[in-house]
C-alpha cells in the first residue's frame, strides 16, 4: 500500500514533466529530425521523465486542467523556440545565399527543415557541429531542468510570454539576413558589373556568362567569410542561455 501511495503522489508530476519535456524536445533540431525513430523519441522522453520526477521539485498550481495544459504548451513552445530560432536563421541564410547565387533550383529533402537547398543544409550541419563542440547543449539541459523548479505548472504568465514568442520569430529573419549579407551584397555588385559589361558588349550572351560567375564568386565569398561566420555563430549560441533564462523569468511573472 505505501508503494501505491508513493506512485500516486508522483504520477501528476511525471505526466506534466513528460508533457513539458516532450514539447520542448520536439523543437530541438536533432531530436525533432524525421530520421530519428519514433520509438527512440518516446523511450527517451519516458526515461527522462522518470529520472527527473523524483529529483525535481515540480509544483502544480491551482488552476483548471485545460488552462494548465495550454499554459504548459505555450511555455514549452516558446522555450524550445529560443533554441530553434538560431538554427532556423542559419537555414534561412543558406536559402537566401542560394537564391542570390542561382542555386535555389537544386533543392533536397532536409529531415530537419523539410525542403531545403544544399547550401542551407550545409549551414545547418555546420551550426549543429559547432553547437555540440561548444558544449552549448549542456547549458540547454541545465536551464531546462531548472525551469521545472522556477516555473510551476499552472502559474505561467502568458501575458508576458506571448510577445516574446512573436519577437523570437522576428529574430529569425534578422539573423538570417545578417548572415547572408556578404554573399548577397557580393552578388548585387556582380550584377552591376555584368550590367555594365552587357552595355559595353551587347553581343555577349550575359545570361550564360553570369551563372558560373555567381557560383564561383559566391563560394569564394563564403570561404573567405568562414572565420567571421564561426565567430558570429558562437556569439548567437552563447546568447541562447541568456534568452532561455529571460523567457523563464518572464514566465514567472
Amino acid at each position: 500500500m505505501p508503494d501505491t501511495a508513493a506512485f500516486t503522489k508522483y504520477l501528476p508530476n511525471f505526466l506534466f514533466i513528460m508533457m513539458r519535456a516532450g514539447i520542448f524536445l520536439s523543437m530541438i533540431p536533432f531530436f525533432s529530425s524525421k530520421n530519428l525513430p519514433a520509438q527512440f523519441k518516446i523511450g527517451f522522453l519516458i526515461a527522462l521523465a522518470l529520472i527527473l520526477t523524483p529529483v525535481v521539485e515540480f509544483k502544480i498550481g491551482e488552476t483548471s486542467l485545460p488552462l494548465l495544459v495550454i499554459r504548459e504548451f505555450i511555455f514549452s513552445m516558446v522555450l524550445g523556440l529560443s533554441v530553434r530560432f538560431v538554427f532556423m536563421a542559419f537555414e534561412m541564410a543558406g536559402q537566401i545565399m542560394s537564391n542570390a547565387m542561382g542555386l535555389s533550383i537544386a533543392t533536397v529533402f532536409n529531415p530537419e527543415m523539410g525542403q531545403s537547398t544544399e547550401i542551407g543544409r550545409l549551414q545547418g550541419i555546420i551550426a549543429m557541429l559547432l553547437f555540440l563542440a561548444m558544449d552549448a547543449h549542456h547549458d540547454l539541459i541545465y536551464i531546462f531542468v531548472k525551469s521545472y523548479e522556477l516555473v510551476p505548472a499552472g502559474q505561467i504568465n502568458l501575458q508576458a510570454l506571448m510577445p516574446e514568442g512573436v519577437a523570437l520569430i522576428g529574430k529569425v529573419f534578422v539573423i538570417g539576413i545578417k548572415l547572408a549579407a556578404p554573399v548577397t551584397v557580393g552578388m548585387v555588385l556582380v550584377n552591376f558589373l555584368l550590367g555594365f559589361l552587357y552595355k559595353a558588349a551587347p553581343q555577349m550572351n550575359i545570361f550564360f556568362v553570369s551563372f558560373p560567375v555567381y557560383i564561383v564568386l559566391g563560394f569564394l565569398i563564403m570561404l573567405l567569410s568562414i572565420p567571421v561566420f564561426i565567430h558570429v555563430l558562437g556569439g548567437y549560441f552563447g546568447d541562447i542561455r541568456i534568452e532561455m533564462t529571460r523567457i523563464i523569468s518572464l514566465a514567472r511573472g
